[in-house]
């Protein structure tokens, strides 16, 4: 179930632009396709939203500010679609949102589920490659992730069930770490196939790390 395919019944389905910025701001799913450079998927939804994002055959290049930037929501899940190929990528130094020191390739201040069936590359020339402020959970797919700092980063916890992650990190290839609560900064695994290469730590979890 954590990895069934998305229902498209009522789906809303996007077509990335340059330049443009996708605001979503209502609870749904959310079909991602297209070729665009600058383009990001801002999502600014209730509280209790939850928002899937269906990547299927997306790719965006953006200069300095990420692809996907959650603001708001109760959870967001990232879904590849079986055998679709979808590349995000950074190529510069990362710039704020105000105070907000969006530094990832994908930043979700919300809690952030990664699935599917396809293949998404992360790529971050300067910054971190995927970044929750909350919980990071990986359920399926093929993930692959190059970055200058951290690769799998999150506050609260990242938990791996299952799926194919590939990490190439000039710093940690998996992070989590909550500076407020010491109970909090874990790394569960029960899943998956890891392959990651770290200049730094491979896997840093501050509170504990179960495998």
């Amino acid at each position: 179930a954590r990895n069934a395919p998305p229902n498209l019944e009522d789906a809303t389905y996007i077509t990335v632009a340059d330049g443009k910025t996708i605001t979503i701001t209502e609870e749904g799913v959310y079909v991602l396709s297209g070729t665009a450079a600058n383009c990001t998927v801002k999502i600014e939804a209730d509280k209790e939203a939850k928002i899937q994002l269906v990547l299927d055959g997306v790719t965006i290049t953006n200069d300095d500010f990420p692809a996907i930037y959650v603001v708001s929501a109760d959870k967001v899940f990232a879904t590849t679609t079986e055998n679709s190929e979808n590349t995000l990528t950074v190529t510069g130094t990362f710039k704020s949102d105000g105070s907000t020191n969006t530094d990832a390739v994908i930043w979700s201040k919300e809690d952030l589920v990664l699935n599917g069936k396809g293949i998404l590359t992360v790529v971050s020339a300067k910054g971190n490659g995927i970044t929750s402020k909350d919980d990071l959970k990986v359920t399926g797919g093929t993930l692959s992730i190059t970055s200058a700092l951290d690769a799998l980063e999150a506050n609260d916890s990242i938990a791996i069930y299952d799926g194919n992650i590939t990490i190439s990190s000039q710093k940690d290839g998996l992070h989590a770490e909550n500076e407020d609560d010491d109970s909090l900064g874990y790394i569960w695994i029960g899943g998956g196939t890891l392959n990651v290469t770290a200049k730094s730590d491979g896997i840093q979890g501050t509170s504990f790390v179960q495998i």
